[in-house]
């Protein structure tokens, strides 16, 4: 027997992503998420179900199947209700999100520009921020972490993005997810001469790691990163596989103030998938 589930999937920086639409029980969402996630369903990187708010001033309420906050899906989803209210070329709208991962509301300001869609959104401020060095694997390395109340990312400078190093980044996300908890760990390796951004993103609730082409929340720990790094504001376009995430980032008072990523999100397709109940 199979289970008719109605879905969007959008891509926000080729980091492609299906948002639900149906509604299901909460216990649902990770095997749901799985399956559309796989080769031979819809196939994509990540999954969301769309919610009703619990407060007035958002449109939406984002849930992500791993419970984590995700800036290119909250896009995805911005992009989703501005377009259901028949947003005009050549306009813009705000829309308001709720989200998991954070108690924050996501501000979101939608544009139509050329027949593509542009998305810019207040990303959360990490709680924390701070550098190490450590030893992996018999190698020191010297990593920024970026702290949020229920995930973080690593930032880590490096010359390429090597096989070696990827392999390494990889078993370092895995090492970390099992051991700290967190809904989410990311490993963003970063060139700082040519501004390029490789973002692995690891989900221990569903056990999904991958290299996505355009990381969202990445690109905005990044950015507050430059900034902590540089004690003052930043505005830097942060080339990724998949295109640029503009991210800019506030400095105010010895501390990192607001952070606004802008990136193009695209909808790819909507319909109908079957899962095997």
């Amino acid at each position: 027997m199979k289970q008719e589930v109605d879905f969007v999937k959008l891509n926000p920086t080729q980091n492609m992503t299906i948002l639900v639409k149906t509604k299901h029980p909460a216990e649902e969402y990770q095997r749901i998420a799985s399956r559309m996630m796989s080769y031979d369903s819809v196939y994509a990187e990540q999954v969301g179900f769309i919610e009703t708010p619990s407060r007035q001033e958002a449109e939406a309420h984002l849930q992500m199947a791993g419970g984590e906050f995700c800036g290119n899906a909250c896009m995805a989803l911005a992009v989703y209700v501005a377009s259901g209210k028949g947003l005009c070329p050549e306009d813009s709208m705000n829309i308001v999100l709720q989200t998991s991962g954070t108690d924050q509301l996501i501000s979101c300001r939608v544009r139509v520009v050329a027949d593509q869609y542009l998305c810019k959104i207040a990303m959360p401020v990490p709680r924390k921020l701070e550098q190490r060095q450590i030893t992996y694997e018999g190698a020191e390395l010297d990593v920024a972490i970026v702290r949020y109340p229920d995930f973080y990312h690593l930032v880590i400078e490096v010359e390429s993005f090597s096989e070696e190093v990827r392999e390494k980044a990889q078993a370092l996300a895995k090492l970390l997810g099992v051991t700290q908890g967190s809904s989410l760990v990311g490993v963003l390796l970063y060139k700082t001469e040519s501004g390029e951004m490789a973002p692995l993103i690891y989900v221990p609730p569903v056990d999904s790691m991958i290299w996505e082409r355009g990381c969202g929340s990445g690109t905005a720990s990044l950015g507050a990163y430059l900034s902590w790094k540089r004690k003052g504001g930043v505005e830097e376009p942060v080339r990724q596989p998949g295109g640029t995430i503009h991210v800019t980032a506030d400095w105010s008072g010895g501390e990192v103030t607001s952070v606004w990523i802008e990136g193009t999100v695209g909808i790819a397709a909507q319909g109908q998938a079957y899962i095997e109940l």
